[in-house]
């Protein structure tokens, strides 16, 4: 990445100089609703984030110096093209609102793209603001241009992966997002099925509202586009828009993975994900629906995903249960044998577990996967996951009840830092368990009706 030193630049004619450009206050008072959402997103946490900055200080610690800026690249990526800052003095508390955070400027001043890993964004450093609306009204603040890297229909979606794909200094692709998305229908072009479907498409939902607030601004087709990019992660500590931001993942969670069976040929509809079969097999069909890589993605060795299901008899007594995992414990801590569990296990050198990414060796991923041909006669066209468990009394059940749960980061994350003094044990406490879908529910009396006719599954 190239660095620049500008700490106060001369204006040209009569726009705003640089420097105050650079400010994302500045951009509050022609984009007020954008800067709103834009402050509370994970973009404008990103380097106030108490788990990153333990990590990064146990991380120069550890590596004696040698993580360098490796960290605060993509978290604060203005103080690194500022040189206000280096990852081994690196205090939020400390930088320009400038250089805090993913900003603005940081994102609308691109000029190139020269890597999809690790933060390959070279900024032009001028005075135009680059969007992906075509012919844009003038602006007295600044300069405006089009530019089809952040046209989110039709863009190819590498100004995002630039930052969501990272390989460690070891040389292990640790975090996989845009590499996964780009093996996925959604980065195919199919009219039919309304795609491509970019990073932006989906995490920036479009409105018709004015980009900007001024006289001679109008309302475009999907002309404003949302800045909250909610996904998992959400603030451990107070800042502002926190219940948006809560509703937003919610959101998204609601329609991202669902415990769902094959759709029948000829149906619309298709039957449920839970089957209670005779010969003493319960399983549970989890499937992608409309995310465009791997599930959870990003740090997928930091997030914890899990099924939980519980089997019952008609008077509520258990016959069966996995991934019953209580407040503030970890699934693998549960020690249960019939776990299904969604995340990447990394390993060291030695084959022990690696709970920081700069002492991964390698890793072994077990996540959802997402849709990647539209050809149904494709033995890849079921890209969904499912969990079987025997059941000894099996004929015992009269109710079974599946849901998913996704945890941003492990406790176990949170205890190592705290051993090392790294991070208030405060924080930990924080940490939502979130709910991924509605949960799913198989009985008796309903097994084999509807879509899931002579099935011994639900029909919901």
């Amino acid at each position: 990445m190239r660095v620049v030193l500008v700490l106060a630049l001369v204006a040209c004619g009569d726009k705003l100089p640089v420097a105050e450009l650079q400010d994302p206050a500045t951009c509050q008072e022609c984009h007020p609703k954008h800067y709103q959402q834009w402050s509370g997103s994970m973009h404008a946490y990103s380097s106030d984030d108490p788990v990153f900055l333990a990590m990064n200080k146990r991380g120069q610690r550890e590596t004696n110096g040698e993580l360098g800026d490796f960290c605060i690249q993509c978290h604060a990526p203005m103080a690194i093209q500022l040189g206000v800052a280096t990852g081994a003095n690196f205090d939020p508390a400390a930088l320009p609102p400038a250089a805090r955070g993913v900003t603005c400027y940081f994102c609308h001043n691109v000029d190139e793209v020269t890597a999809d890993h690790n933060n390959g964004l070279v900024l032009a450093m001028d005075q135009t603001m680059r969007g992906g609306a075509k012919k844009p009204v003038d602006s007295p603040a600044h300069n405006s241009a089009y530019d089809t890297l952040m046209a989110s229909k039709t863009n190819n979606s590498t100004m995002c992966g630039s930052c969501h794909d990272v390989t460690t200094p070891r040389g292990v692709t640790l975090e996989r997002t845009f590499s996964e998305w780009k093996a996925t229908i959604f980065a195919t072009t199919d009219p039919v099925a309304f795609l491509p479907q970019t990073c932006s498409g989906c995490h920036m939902k479009p409105t018709t509202e004015t980009i900007a607030e001024g006289d001679n601004v109008k309302s475009r087709t999907d002309g404003f586009h949302e800045h909250m990019w909610p996904a998992i992660d959400q603030a451990l500590t107070p800042f502002p828009e926190l219940e948006a931001q809560a509703a937003a993942v919610e959101r998204e969670l609601k329609s991202s993975v669902k415990i769902i069976g094959t759709r029948p040929l000829g149906s619309r509809d298709a039957m449920g994900g839970i089957c209670v079969a005779p010969n003493g097999e319960l399983t549970v069909r989890v499937d992608s629906l409309s995310v465009g890589h791997m599930f959870p993605s990003g740090a997928a060795q930091d997030r914890r995903m899990w099924l939980e299901v519980r089997a019952f008899r008609s008077d509520n007594s258990v016959v069966f249960e996995s991934g019953i995992v209580p407040a503030g414990q970890d699934p693998e801590d549960i020690s249960d044998p019939n776990l299904k569990g969604f995340w990447d296990r990394t390993f060291k050198d030695d084959n022990t577990q690696a709970h920081f990414f700069w002492d991964v060796a390698r890793y072994d991923s077990q996540l959802i996967r997402p849709a990647v041909t539209l050809d149904p006669n494709s033995p890849l066209f079921d890209h969904s996951t499912t969990a079987k468990f025997l059941v000894a009394s099996i004929s015992e059940i009269d109710r079974v009840e599946a849901q998913l749960y996704v945890r941003p980061l492990a406790y176990s994350i949170f205890h190592e830092l705290e051993l090392t003094g790294d991070i208030d044990p405060s924080i930990k406490t924080k940490l939502e368990t979130l709910l991924i879908g509605e949960k799913s529910i198989w009985t008796k009396a309903t097994a084999g009706t509807g879509a899931a006719l002579n099935t011994p599954c639900n029909p919901f």
